[in-house]
């Protein structure tokens, strides 16, 4: 048996993390053998220029790697051209679903990262101690001011302790600072564009409109003349069917949901199109543990959540097709070959 490069890999890249969602395909690709062509996001072409010029200087031979700006048409016409053997898609769900009946009409394998809406799951034993648990919280729900897909923006939260969850997300938020991307105290910046915030306010709008309690944020900071900024925002009194705990907002807005015992919280961190991330916060780990493995989705964490670069990364559901990172990543840009003697 032997595993031979798949070929050229088509691969397309969003704007939220360009470079490192870049590096989560054209590492694994290139120590497979295999060439790769990247489309960026039409959003972060300039830092697309910057890694042509890195691979050049690198002394890569040309053709190796190809960085191609475009927008749509050119992800359609990549993802169909006849000469690639493999696509590696993150982004939306919506166009990862066409760019899965593309490859299933032509066969063609393809790895899958899309949209999530996780579920940090507050047990009852959980120590809401901001002091303690602020920079894992902040990490696992509103980093990169919410524009992450595996983040835990619906936080369920024990009926015996609701009321106590709900002030002390109120608390975090607030105490977020909100200003210049480049200030290394910021911690909230804008929003990637402002179609994008105009899309993530009418999201705090449906989420009024549909009789959930904004407890804090909702708006545009005062201060902040300039810049496409959205206040980090909570929701409280969320029905989990409702619009902002079923779709993917992308933005600094958390949604708290209650729930009664255990199998209820699970019942409803699983009752999602969506598995990619998710969050379980306990004292108790190894309950913690038992918990997670019943939530069903590709990544779940204890107290705590961020990728691990030596684990697979992926989701289930409508969040994706396959695993990126980890040990058994260059398997994905592989193929088998058996040869009989």
């Amino acid at each position: 048996m032997r595993r031979e490069p798949i070929g050229v890999v088509g691969a397309i890249v969003p704007w939220n993390y360009p470079q490192t969602l870049a590096a989560f395909k054209y590492a694994p690709a290139l120590a497979a053998g295999c060439t790769i062509v990247m489309k960026p996001s039409p959003e972060t072409v300039l830092d697309a220029f910057l890694l042509a010029e890195a691979i050049a200087a690198a002394g890569i031979p040309e053709g190796v790697v190809s960085i191609v700006p475009g927008g749509r048409e050119l992800g359609a016409y990549l993802v169909e051209h006849r000469d690639v053997d493999k696509v590696a898609f993150t982004g939306s769900t919506a166009a990862g679903r066409r760019v899965a009946e593309a490859c299933g009409r032509l066969l063609r394998p393809v790895t899958l990262e899309l949209g999530g809406k996780s579920a940090a799951i507050v047990l009852e034993d959980a120590d809401l101690d901001l002091a303690k648990i602020g920079n894992d919280l902040f990490a696992a729900t509103l980093v990169n001011n919410g524009q992450t897909c595996y983040l835990g923006t619906r936080v369920l939260a024990p009926r015996s302790r609701y009321d106590e969850v709900v002030d002390t997300l109120a608390a975090f938020a607030s105490s977020l600072a909100v200003g210049n991307a480049l200030d290394p105290a910021t911690q909230i910046g804008p929003m990637a564009s402002q179609t994008h915030r105009d899309r993530v306010e009418g999201y705090v709008a449906k989420g009024n409109s549909d009789g959930a309690r904004l407890v804090v944020g909702g708006g545009r900071p005062r201060d902040l003349d300039r810049g496409w900024f959205v206040e980090p925002t909570v929701f409280a009194d969320v029905d989990n069917s409702a619009t902002i705990a079923q779709e993917e907002i992308f933005g600094p807005v958390l949604s708290v949901i209650a729930y009664g015992d255990v199998d209820d919280a699970i019942r409803i961190a699983n009752d999602s199109d969506y598995g990619l991330g998710g969050s379980v916060w306990t004292t108790d780990a190894e309950r913690g543990k038992d918990v997670a493995r019943r939530v069903r989705t590709g990544t779940i964490g204890i107290n705590k959540y961020l990728p691990d670069p030596g684990a697979p990364f992926g989701g289930v559901k409508a969040s994706g097709i396959g695993r990126e990172l980890g040990p058994g990543a260059i398997s994905a840009y592989q193929q088998l070959k058996s040869i009989y003697t």
